[in-house]
């Protein structure tokens, strides 16, 4: 078999997919061509040119959902765009019925410069229809409900009285009304997870749940990035870890104020001299530096290969906390509050913080995600999910080009867990609970083990198979069909993969929707007839 279809081959073996029908779209270049688009192909943005994109986008919502075919009951709402260096434009709409937002509702248009649709994709194909808006169920009985169905979390409550918020629930084929409640308790996020619990307003019923902390968990490995460079601002006769050129990120110490409220406690790093940390524990400012580091690192790659300014693409930075809670062998986004959390390891790790270089991309790629395809936490779009922070954290460490953690595909290698690492990219069975090839129950595995399909797709078409040393560590990639060939290097599979995010992927897309996804960035980028297609 020649390389091309070797390749072609070997990643489809990787995901073993069946069919999966979407809205047609038109590739924004010509078939056969194979000319490198850099930034994955869009343009360059300013905040202003692209608040002005969003504002028509807005203008233009109404007679979008007519084009669509929406019902008269729906409305869109702009949430981002983005254009091709041929004028292109794709628009990201989230979608409400009767005033209630639509869970499973977003969508994504392509159009050419004139405006005129080429194409669309929709997380709920077609219009929604609500027979009743009106719920039999009240809000308390919703979170009554939602705490009794609440699978993953000991002792559940519900805090605050509006903690249930009526929507529409559109992730299957029939949408139907629903209650959306956020759940507590102890967990394996920590003694605080939170979770979502969807509940059918008229019967109380389960429809799906999932975390809200979106985490990599694990021991840490203390202060891993050594001697670096970080930007500080000076505030009168003292220096604060506030980062102006990457959006004004601050790294705050929570003083291990409790998961449930990480903020309690918060203050700003803040002392008289230029000089952070001692390289140890010993020091507080030590994992705020590997934070402020991994930030300004993964921001860095966003804005160097993407043209992406910051997680929302607006040029903001979000607040980071480090040193939360007491024995948290965790590190969290969080997107209702626009931050992230890091916590200091348990006695399993010797008390070490879990603020390595790729979970920082981790964590801020789960950001990403939020603010592009907003991946469902659950099920196979949770493993799409959790592979895209897996993907971009990797592509982060390389980037980064630092010593003391050069890039490899081992996720949380430096973080001293017990087998060496969390997860491994180019052979994720071998921790014994992830997936390297897509099965059929792949919806109902944990996302971080489900993560395992698109991390093996990704290592194979960056790396290609056959045994090879990566950042000083052993790799070997193999297929789910022992075909063999040679990869399309990371950087370009990276501008795939994040193409395929922004522009065609919506919150319910599963792996086959991600293997169209992927094979259509490809065509937009390299053309149909490349080795990358």
């Amino acid at each position: 078999m020649n390389r091309k279809n070797a390749l072609a081959a070997g990643v489809a073996a990787a995901l073993a997919l069946g069919t999966v029908t979407v809205v047609a779209t038109q590739s924004t270049a010509a078939a056969g061509t194979s000319a490198v688009r850099p930034g994955a192909g869009f343009q360059a943005m300013t905040a202003d040119s692209r608040g002005e994109a969003i504002r028509t986008a807005g203008r233009n919502a109404a007679a979008t959902a007519r084009a669509l075919g929406l019902g008269p009951d729906e409305r869109l709402v702009a949430k981002d765009v983005l254009i091709d260096a041929d004028g292109t434009r794709h628009v990201r709409y989230d979608r409400t019925y009767r005033g209630l937002p639509v869970i499973g509702g977003d969508l994504v248009v392509h159009l050419t410069e004139d405006g005129r649709i080429t194409g669309s994709d929709l997380a709920h194909q077609g219009a929604i229809r609500i027979a009743d808006t009106t719920p039999k169920l009240t809000a308390t009985d919703a979170s009554a409900a939602a705490v009794k169905h609440a699978k993953h979390v000991k002792n559940a409550k519900i805090k605050g009285s509006d903690s249930s918020t009526l929507m529409v629930y559109a992730v299957g084929k029939v949408p139907v009304l629903a209650y959306r409640s956020t759940v507590t308790g102890a967990g394996e996020a920590g003694p605080a997870t939170r979770q979502a619990v969807i509940v059918d307003a008229t019967s109380g019923a389960p429809l799906d749940q999932y975390e809200l902390h979106q985490n990599i968990t694990g021991t840490g490995n203390g202060v891993t990035v050594g001697q670096v460079s970080i930007e500080t601002t000076q505030s009168g006769s003292g220096y604060t870890l506030t980062d102006a050129a990457h959006g004004g990120t601050i790294i705050y110490d929570s003083y291990n104020s409790p998961q449930s409220n990480p903020k309690q406690n918060a203050r700003p790093f803040s002392k008289t001299t230029n000089s952070w940390g001692n390289g140890t524990t010993s020091s507080r400012e030590s994992a705020a530096v590997d934070a402020s580091y991994g930030l300004a690192k993964t921001w860095d790659y966003y804005k160097n290969s993407f043209n992406r300014s910051g997680i929302r693409n607006d040029g903001r930075g979000a607040p980071a906390y480090v040193h939360m809670d007491n024995n948290v062998l965790n590190a969290f986004y969080d997107d209702d509050c626009f931050c992230m959390f890091f916590g200091d390891g348990s006695s399993q790790n010797g008390n070490t913080p879990v603020t390595a270089l790729d979970v920082a991309g981790h964590e801020m790629s789960h950001g990403v995600t939020a603010a592009t395809a907003n991946l469902n936490y659950s099920g196979e779009s949770g493993g799409l999910n959790e592979a895209t922070s897996d993907i971009f954290g990797t592509m982060v460490e390389f980037s980064a080009d630092n010593a003391g953690d050069p890039g490899d595909y081992y996720i949380g290698e430096k973080l001293n867990m017990s087998g060496g690492y969390m997860r491994r990219m180019d052979n994720p069975s071998a921790d014994g609970n992830s997936l390297s090839c897509w099965t059929s129950n792949a919806g109902s595995v944990d996302v971080h083990y489900s993560s395992g399909i698109g991390n093996h797709f990704f290592y194979l078409a960056a790396e290609g198979t056959g045994a090879k040393t990566i950042g000083g560590r052993s790799h070997n990639g193999t297929t789910c069909n022992n075909d063999t060939f040679a990869g399309i290097g990371k950087d370009k599979a990276a501008a795939v993969w994040y193409r395929a995010l922004s522009t065609y992927m919506t919150s319910t897309t599963n792996y086959a929707g991600a293997r169209t996804a992927t094979l259509q960035a490809a065509a937009d980028l390299y053309g149909t007839g490349s080795t990358q297609y």
